[in-house]
């Protein structure tokens, strides 16, 4: 038997493939798109919660700067810190007034509003001992979160003058 007939013999066999195998590379491709969708949607997934933590830790990083700078200013201005007129309650209005620590708090409050989603703050005094509460709404994570656990956050901060 010569090459030719060879070849034509194989490719006649190739032809008359069982009927159980037509179609099994159709099944394959689409088990492929499937596994392939599913991990794709899974990637997105990882990245939409990798987006909402960064977000968080924005908000904790923004939040520990703004008690510095509470305690900055408690700092330079002790005498009126320590006589109280930094003293402000969570919910309070910023104070009037054209005094230092007038403008150091309507300053603070006004930061914590434009840099934190509800943003508050408190300072509370106790002798020498200060006691700086910020508070934040993170309920865009309240998916991620225990059931009841609440979408308000805070951080404390205490400093001694």
């Amino acid at each position: 038997m010569d090459e030719g007939a060879k070849a034509e013999k194989s490719m006649k066999r190739h032809r008359h493939l069982p009927q159980r195998q037509r179609g099994s590379t159709l099944i394959e491709v689409l088990v492929a798109i499937l596994v392939t969708a599913i991990g794709v949607m899974g990637a997105a997934a990882v990245q939409l919660n990798a987006v909402k933590f960064n977000q968080t830790a924005k908000f904790r990083s923004t939040a520990v700067f703004l008690a510095n700078d509470i305690a900055d200013r408690l700092r330079a201005n002790r005498a009126a810190a320590l006589n109280g007129n930094y003293d402000v309650a969570m919910d309070d209005e910023a104070p009037n007034g054209s005094d230092i620590e007038a403008i150091d708090m309507r300053e603070w409050l006004g930061e914590l509003a434009l840099r934190m989603p509800l943003g508050d703050g408190e300072v509370a005094r106790d002798d020498r001992r200060f006691t700086i509460t910020i508070q934040w709404d993170e309920s865009r994570l309240s998916d991620t979160r225990e059931a009841g656990s609440g979408s308000l956050q805070s951080f404390q901060f205490v400093t001694e003058l």
